[in-house]
């Protein structure tokens, strides 16, 4: 079997900063949201996301890619959020399978509310932080992280590699 191929000091120190950073950050917009709003962040995003919609919703399984999430997960959090006059589920009309996640009235204002608390944070925590030559890196870096990840995805499962 081949070596793995060990991370050197300047990679473990940009592993170890972004596992530390990307913990740190959700567990304050973690916290925010809670007391700021009574939300967690995936329930925020799940509003973000309908809110962006055309109609203010999104089939449950368009809406689980968007968060990156499981179905399942998606479906725990949706029924929160039913449950609270935030969302409704209804059937698709073209099929039966199909279920579609809505933003109600109620979840719009709940929205609006929390979002000035959450880009405050977002700013303090992450955005206010670095210069914009930082960001940019940030994005076109992570973006290509994302899109990477996503095309495996699409593809499946790779096989084990065959020991020579």
């Amino acid at each position: 079997m081949d070596e793995p191929r060990w991370l050197d000091e300047h990679e473990m120190a940009a592993w170890q900063g972004f596992v530390a950073a990307s913990n740190l950050i959700n567990r304050r917009l973690e916290q925010q949201l809670k007391e700021g709003a009574g939300l967690s962040h995936t329930q925020y995003e799940i509003l973000v996301q309908l809110s962006a919609a055309t109609d203010g919703s999104l089939r449950m399984t368009d809406l689980a890619d968007r968060l990156v999430t499981s179905k399942s997960g998606l479906t725990y959090q949706v029924t929160q959020l039913e449950k609270s006059g935030l969302v409704i589920r209804r059937s698709c009309p073209s099929d039966v399978r199909g279920v579609f996640a809505e933003l109600t009235q109620d979840g719009w204002l709940v929205l609006r509310a929390a979002a000035p608390g959450h880009v405050a944070t977002v700013r303090e925590v992450l955005i206010d932080v670095l210069s914009r030559e930082q960001l940019a890196v940030l994005a076109e870096s992570l973006g290509e992280v994302s899109a990477r990840l996503r095309a495996a995805e699409r593809k499946g499962p790779a096989p084990l590699e065959q020991s020579r």
